[in-house]
C-alpha cells in the first residue's frame, strides 16, 4: 500500500483539496492523472529562494522530494494513492540563480523519492529546467501518474 510506504518514509498522506483558486490540484483523464505544479511547502516547512545562491543543492533536493510528495497528495484529490500504478512523467522546475546549472541533480530529489515509494513503477520520463518561479519557491514539480482503470 502506497500510504504505508509513505509513512515508512516519514510522510503522512492526506489528499489535497481539489479546487485551488481557478484550477484543480489534479485532473484525471482515462487512466492518467495530471497534477498541477506543486511547491515545497509541507506543514511548517517552506523552501524558498534561488537555488545556487539562497538554497544549496542538498536543500533543493529535499524541496524536490517535498514537491513530489505534494504531487501524490494532489493526485489524491481525484484517486486513492493506492490506485497509482506508475509514475509516467515528471517536470521539475528549479528557481535557479544565475550560473547555476545543476537542475537535473536538484530534480533527482523527486525522482529518487518516486523510486523509493513505487519501486520500479517509480521510474519515469523527466524534464528538469531552470527558471524564475512565482513567490520565490525554490522548486516546483508536476507529475503525470498512471492509475488503475475505473
Amino acid at each position: 500500500m502506497i500510504e504505508d510506504r509513505l509513512k515508512e518514509l516519514g510522510y503522512e498522506f492526506e489528499a489535497a483539496p481539489l479546487q485551488i483558486l481557478t484550477f484543480h490540484a489534479a485532473v484525471r483523464t482515462g487512466n492518467l492523472v495530471f497534477t498541477s505544479g506543486q511547491i515545497p511547502w509541507l506543514g511548517d516547512t517552506k523552501i524558498q529562494g534561488r537555488v545556487g545562491a539562497d538554497v544549496d543543492l542538498e536543500l533543493a533536493q529535499k524541496a524536490a522530494e517535498i514537491c513530489a510528495f505534494n504531487c501524490i497528495k494532489a493526485a489524491g484529490a481525484v484517486v486513492s494513492p493506492n490506485e497509482i500504478t506508475r509514475v509516467v512523467k515528471v517536470l521539475g522546475m528549479v528557481n535557479a540563480a544565475p550560473g547555476f546549472d545543476q537542475m537535473s541533480e536538484v530534480i533527482n530529489g523527486a525522482s529518487d523519492f518516486y523510486s523509493n515509494v513505487f519501486g520500479d513503477a517509480g521510474f519515469h520520463a523527466r524534464s528538469a529546467v531552470g527558471m524564475s518561479l512565482p513567490s520565490d519557491w525554490a522548486v516546483e514539480v508536476e507529475t503525470v501518474f498512471e492509475v488503475k482503470a475505473s
